[in-house]
């Protein structure tokens, strides 16, 4: 009786524990997981396993490497809120799949990603075929966003944390110093200082990282 005493009490402070080291990670969809995100929670529930198994041992030794892995997690998301290099190495960065209706065989190899996953999330997004496809996008998540050609103009970021997306610039045909010049018309000389920039109705708009005001 003993044992199982031990056992129920383990199983109520490691799953109360478990939820504060969840919420304490910050929120997340389950489908949105990132590549790190995935192989904590993985080597987290083995911790947990073990912590039910092993009740002969203390069991601050079950839950130290949790621990450990809350530390690495915490530490991993102030590097990829901070710099957008560092997130696009550890969480991925789209890939576009599709562009104006035709199909990025190169991408799709690169990413392991067939046709029929291609045309099953189509499916599930409603999308009739691949020519009324503007921009679709495989996700670090694997989920597919799709934009299609009768629906409003993507706009998408060409500035991201003081870094110039230079792939979105090539999507939209335009150079570097053609968005260097855009931005100091627009009184914006240090890319450093910029949070967020997009270009649209033929007017930039910058969002810096001290004030937070929108200028265009």
């Amino acid at each position: 009786m003993e044992m199982y005493g031990e056992i129920i009490l383990r199983t109520v402070f490691l799953y109360i524990f478990i939820l504060i080291v969840f919420r304490m990670m910050g929120k997340r969809e389950v489908g949105e997981l990132s590549i790190m995100d995935l192989v904590v929670f993985i080597l987290i529930a083995e911790c947990v396993a073990f912590a039910l198994e092993e009740v002969d041992k203390p069991i601050f030794q079950n839950i130290l490497p949790i621990i450990i892995l809350f530390v690495i997690q915490y530490i991993n998301s102030l590097m990829t809120l901070k710099n957008k290099n560092v997130r696009d190495l550890i969480d991925g960065d789209p890939s576009l799949i599709v562009e104006k209706g035709v199909i990025n065989q190169e991408e799709m190899k690169k990413q392991r990603y067939n046709l029929d996953d291609l045309f099953q999330q189509m499916r599930e997004e409603g999308v009739p075929s691949i020519q009324s496809i503007d921009y679709a996008f495989l996700e670090p998540s694997g989920k597919l966003s799709i934009f299609l050609k009768n629906e409003d103009p993507l706009i998408l970021p060409l500035v991201v944390d003081g870094y110039i997306v230079e792939k979105h610039l090539k999507l939209m045909k335009k150079e570097r110093s053609w968005l260097l010049e855009k931005l100091k018309e627009a009184g914006y000389e240090k890319i450093d200082n910029v949070f967020y920039c997009c270009y649209e109705n033929d007017k930039i708009h910058v969002q810096l990282k001290t004030t937070g005001n929108d200028r265009s």
